[in-house]
């Protein structure tokens, strides 16, 4: 053998090894970047929480990578999590989905997670609500783990209702109207309170103060009946505290965050939000009003009495999904698994999440320090999700929006609005 040929040997043999070397140099890179997680803010909150603590440390330190949370609001992070997962690769780990976007769709961009649960089973998996797994269904593929749900509630300042001589919250929707109307005022302080605060008048918004009248936007089986009396009810109600300088001038560029400091700041009597603010807004280290502000079941109009004990607002779940053309489904899978824990699942509740499990319902230090659980158990009785899942869903909802946003500002009456609604949302539901 010529010394050129054993040359060339050892020199590719050396460069074999390298280029292994550099692989799993590679590897170890990817395995230790940071692990994205796409998702809304609330989620972020609930998962790193002070009271609870964060759920996501254990893990984080066990897989020697960072959680790298990118947050955005919920249509925003519709498109921006369906567009990377409908590229040829991403670097997005883990995805949250709201149950409205476990359409069709979402089946051919987000693995199913059915072999994982058979390998690899998320603890107690039927400790997990029933209803809350298959919502995260689509085809009967498994896409999504749930999460969180929120499940509407009212929340009130009870010094503040003191001031214009209630010592009780409402008990009916109309109560609700009257009280907002009378704590619609400038406190002593000079700090101007309005009666009601929601973050804007988008669907979700608008379905809780409909429910009330037992109301849909869409309908089980597709049918847009915004035009309906319930509907109509909520929307006229919204115009007319507007018009009364009880619902904020403002409402339209809101957000859920802005809705926090406004309650915890006295600038808003009540809100419609879900009941996991109530942590938020007695914060004692941001709120001017720490263990003040109570939650209590959406109010039901007087004309439901006997039907139901609350109204049935809504609730949304929220589920973790994998890109399917992620780069670390295992790693990805071993923090689903972490997250929906049952030992997370409690200490998220305790940081203000609405907890996923039944279990943790029965747990003393949830139910001992969470002051609305069991007004929370009375809607989850009658609560429904805010419209059925569909392709078209967020476009359905910017159109609610829209017309909304119209009415309430007296660009059209409510009934020109929801007609317009009407007309505008039917085409793009399901035949």
């Amino acid at each position: 053998m010529s010394q050129r040929t054993t040359l060339d040997r050892r020199q590719f043999g050396a460069g074999i090894l390298g280029l292994s070397f550099a692989g799993l140099g590679h590897a170890a890179r990817a395995q230790s970047g940071p692990f994205n997680v796409f998702t809304h803010r609330v989620m972020q909150t609930v998962a790193t929480g002070a009271q609870g603590g964060d759920i996501t440390r254990d893990w984080a330190q066990k897989n020697g990578v960072t959680v790298q949370w990118t947050t955005f609001d919920t249509g925003p992070l519709q498109e921006r999590l369906f567009r990377e997962a409908s590229l040829g690769e991403t670097s997005v780990d883990i995805g949250f989905v709201v149950n409205t976007q476990v359409v069709p769709r979402a089946a051919t961009l987000f693995e199913p997670l059915d072999d994982y649960l058979k390998k690899d089973p998320v603890e107690e998996i039927a400790d997990i609500f029933p209803g809350l797994m298959e919502g995260m269904k689509v085809g009967g593929k498994q896409l999504a783990i749930p999460f969180r749900h929120a499940s509407s509630g009212l929340h009130y300042n009870e010094e503040i209702l003191a001031e214009k001589g209630f010592s009780k919250p409402p008990a009916t929707i109309e109560e609700m109207v009257e009280i907002a109307r009378a704590c619609s005022y400038r406190r002593a302080d000079g700090t101007q309170v309005v009666g009601l605060c929601t973050p804007g008048v988008t669907y979700p918004n608008v379905i809780d103060l409909a429910r009330a009248w037992d109301g849909e936007f869409i309908t089980p089986n597709f049918k847009c009946v915004a035009d309906q009396p319930p509907m109509l009810n909520a929307i006229r109600t919204l115009r007319e505290l507007f018009q009364a300088n009880a619902f904020p001038r403002n409402f339209a560029t809101l957000s859920p965050e802005d809705v926090n400091v406004w309650m915890q700041q006295g600038r808003a009597a009540m809100s419609l939000q879900s009941m996991g603010r109530n942590r938020i807004y007695n914060d004692p280290q941001k709120s001017k009003f720490p263990g003040k502000i109570k939650t209590i079941a959406v109010p039901a109009s007087k004309s439901l009495e006997g039907k139901y004990a609350a109204a049935p607002a809504k609730v949304e779940f929220w589920g973790m999904v994998i890109p399917k053309n992620a780069k670390r489904k295992d790693l990805a899978w071993s923090f689903i698994k972490a997250m929906a824990s049952k030992e997370a699942t409690l200490k998220a509740a305790l940081n203000g999440n609405g907890p996923v499990r039944a279990s943790t319902y029965a747990d003393r230090s949830f139910a001992g320090t969470v002051p609305y659980a069991a007004e929370e158990l009375k809607v989850l009785k009658v609560a429904r999700v805010p419209m059925p899942a569909f392709d078209e869903a967020a476009r359905a909802g910017d159109l609610f929006k829209e017309e909304a946003e119209a009415a309430v500002l007296g660009m059209k009456t409510p009934e020109e609005a929801m007609a317009s609604l009407v007309k505008r949302v039917q085409p793009l539901l399901p035949a």
